[in-house]
């Protein structure tokens, strides 16, 4: 998969278009994922390979993406570690025994070769063979996101226990984060040598930290994992929700940072550093519109990026639960033909 044009792009080769994928594009807004996902709790379907491969391919053939990317999440990581998780319906993730202190390190094993997540690596496997040629990309949770889950026992809005932690006990919270990231760099290599092609690092809550907490308290942890990773494919880091953390994730030494929708992706590029290629970042709402607003937005991105090569269209978040198919359809389509032009 090293011709493929997400490859190509990751690592800022010239290619004839810019590549497109979107994140969640296989999920609760396709109706056939609705139907099965009634009669199956959420664990199980991402425990079931067959599954997870056949959701994938009917999102790529529907879509007519450039790439697909296993259909997990990033939590079921935390279950061989010690954490019993749990999706509530439509309260999403609960961590029964969330981590409260210094002491819980006791509890939390550290996966050494995580050979407990082998129905990861069989979905990527028959993924892979279900999209070919289309490249697969792998993904896993980044420390300070998992470790906020595990702390926090749920979502939050403000990681009050999460911010107090690692700063009352910055000594603990590098041993917490450092095996997360150790776990979480096993997962992906795992990941990788099941046949996927790029890896993306998902850090959806590092956006509540300010740039000097997040290259005190995220950056370490980050590239201990980042420097784990099997080098033979490109690596995607997306962080969101703060736009002035663009300055420093360039420094995580992933081969592409992922950015939200909250900066231009012309100033993003900028500030990230043309070393590196770029994946968004158009706002996932954009598709609950009409077509022509949908074709405006999304040229504006094409406009802004120009020829520089190292693009990868994509959203600036995962699909929304409430966007029609046909308007994901109309995207892929758009960015196509701009690039065609």
């Amino acid at each position: 998969m090293n011709d493929s044009l997400l490859v190509k792009a990751l690592r800022c080769e010239p290619v004839d278009r810019p590549p497109i994928w979107l994140m969640r594009q296989a999920g609760r807004y396709m109706p056939e994922y609705r139907k099965l996902r009634e009669s199956r709790s959420f664990l199980e379907l991402c425990s079931s390979p067959k599954f997870c491969a056949d959701v994938m391919e009917k999102a790529v053939e529907r879509l007519d993406v450039d790439a697909a990317i296993v259909f997990s999440d990033l939590l079921p990581m935390l279950i061989p570690m010690g954490f019993r998780l749990e999706y509530l319906p439509g309260d999403g993730p609960r961590i029964a025994n969330p981590f409260y202190d210094a002491m819980d390190l006791d509890r939390v094993v550290e996966l050494e070769d995580a050979s407990e997540m082998n129905y990861v690596y069989e979905a990527v496997s028959q993924t892979c063979r279900a999209v070919a040629p289309l490249p697969v990309i792998g993904f896993a949770g980044a420390p300070f996101t998992l470790a906020g889950y595990a702390i926090e026992g749920g979502t939050s809005r403000v990681f009050q226990r999460t911010k107090t932690f690692m700063r009352d006990d910055p000594d603990a919270w590098f041993e917490l984060t450092s095996r997360l990231a150790r776990s979480s760099a096993r997962y992906l290599n795992g990941q990788i040598a099941a046949g996927a092609s790029a890896v993306q690092i998902f850090d959806s809550w590092i956006g509540c930290l300010s740039v000097e907490d997040f290259r005190k308290y995220a950056l370490p942890s980050l590239r201990i994992l980042v420097d784990m990773l099997d080098p033979s494919v490109p690596s995607i880091y997306f962080g969101t929700g703060n736009p002035a953390l663009l300055d420093v994730f360039g420094e995580v030494g992933a081969s592409c940072v992922g950015v939200d929708w909250r900066v231009s992706i012309s100033e993003a590029w900028r500030r990230v550093g043309y070393t590196s290629s770029i994946q968004g970042n158009l706002d996932p709402t954009t598709l609950l519109g009409n077509q022509a607003t949908i074709r405006r937005e999304a040229e504006e991105i094409l406009r802004q990026v120009g020829n520089r090569p190292g693009f990868v269209f994509n959203l600036g978040h995962g699909v929304l639960k409430d966007t029609p198919v046909e308007n994901a359809q109309f995207l892929v389509k758009v960015v196509k033909e701009w690039s065609a032009r």
